[in-house]
């Protein structure tokens, strides 16, 4: 393997914000072998959660006027709506399932859901209130949704690193994570509207989580790269690989997906539980790998039961299965399965380490670091680097200047 050329990272020291937050960041420099800085990105992880929850605790922050605000909207029966790209898109997924938790438990009805971006700036709803996720404020789509959500007449928001970006712009209320992804495969990039939707949840309800608690979680995710290691030398030379997951483990299951085809260039895509079961099991065999992700706590056993039959399916077409679960998780396959521990994943498991968080953004911050962590043993794996998304050679980056 190629000496790592980077110089040393400490995780420690918060990350830079973009140097040019109109213009967004260019690619990242290209370095000869890993640690990554996808690999830096992940370190720095853990300590951002802590810095960025800390500061979005403050009563008279952005995160607590957009509590305020989606109190105020579901009060009035509204719509309210995340929008996203990409990444942001999984980020916006994970926020309406986190926020919408948190709005039931003060005893609101109101819907929160997440629409896709170029979609939503094509049927912009009247009144209510449409926030956005883009990690550098320039995506245009999302831009496009916010600027038509307030021609018609709704309310906006945004959770991006910088107020000074063009979505931040097209916004009311702007909640600032500050510290930008230094790789193009996007991390904490993923990982900071969660954070700032768990943040915003807190408010809502007066349950604030623990900053250090779910750095220690994070951290957690990221101890175990042996394991991963394993699981990715079993996947690197698949024709293709399945991200499955169900409940609130469904945006960590398609940005999964969207990580190892960003990263390895492997073809990956998402199914949810049970649609795997409904007409695509054909499509598969021995050169596919499969990912279950299970850390949604909610219907534990209904879950682990249904896994357990879409493994035990995959196992006589010689998947190469492997799986990202909590340790109940692990608990209830294993049961649900009637074989002995880790037999339901023989290419292997990470666990996920719940925090003590309320509602879905436990099993979301759980996944985050491990589902990282595979990807980026897997790029190692098959000899890719994840940071510029392929677009060091010249034909991805033109097909993507092509529709930026």
């Amino acid at each position: 393997m190629t000496e790592p050329t980077a110089p040393p990272f400490d995780p420690e020291v918060p990350l830079p914000g973009l140097a040019d937050p109109v213009g967004g960041s260019g690619m990242p420099p290209l370095r000869d072998g890993p640690p990554w800085a996808m690999t830096d990105m992940m370190a720095a992880e853990p300590a951002l959660a802590e810095r960025l929850l800390t500061r979005l605790a403050d009563p008279d922050g952005a995160a607590a006027a957009l509590a305020d605000r989606i109190d105020q909207v579901a009060r009035r029966g509204e719509p309210i709506r995340f929008v996203g790209c990409g990444t942001s898109e999984h980020g916006a997924m994970a926020g309406a399932l986190i926020l919408e938790a948190a709005l039931a438990r003060t005893g609101s009805d109101a819907p929160v859901v997440s629409v896709q971006a170029f979609e939503a700036s094509l049927a912009p709803r009247s009144g209510g209130l449409v926030i956005g996720v883009s990690h550098e404020g320039g995506t245009a789509a999302t831009n496009a949704a916010l600027a038509a959500a307030r021609s018609a007449g709704a309310e906006t928001a945004i959770v991006t690193v910088s107020d000074r970006s063009p979505g931040a712009g097209q916004a009311d209320i702007v909640v600032a994570t500050d510290e930008a992804d230094q790789s193009w495969c996007h991390t904490v990039g993923y990982l900071s509207p969660i954070l700032a939707a768990v943040a915003v949840a807190g408010h809502l309800t007066g349950q604030r989580p623990d900053p250090a608690a779910v750095r220690s979680t994070l951290a957690a995710g990221l101890d175990q790269p042996a394991v991963a290691e394993a699981i990715a030398a079993r996947l690197a030379d698949a024709t293709t690989i399945l991200t499955v997951a169900s409940g609130a483990d469904r945006p960590a299951g398609r940005e999964l997906a969207l990580k190892i085809e960003e990263a390895t260039w492997l073809p990956t895509t998402m199914r949810e539980l049970e649609t795997l079961l409904h007409g695509h099991m054909p499509s598969t065999g021995p050169s596919t790998g499969l990912v279950l992700i299970l850390a949604d706590d909610d219907h534990l056993e209904a879950r682990a039961a249904r896994a357990a039959q879409a493994l035990d399916a995959a196992s006589v077409l010689g998947l190469r299965t492997a799986a990202i679960l909590s340790a109940p998780a692990a608990t209830a396959l294993d049961a649900a399965a009637g074989a002995g521990e880790g037999a339901p994943t023989p290419a292997g498991r990470l666990v996920a380490h719940r925090p003590r968080v309320e509602g879905p953004g436990a099993a979301l911050l759980a996944s985050a670091t491990p589902l990282q962590l595979l990807t980026e043993r897997l790029a190692r794996a098959r000899g890719t680097n994840p940071d510029p998304i392929r677009r060091q050679d010249d034909r991805y980056r033109e097909a993507s200047e092509r529709h930026h």
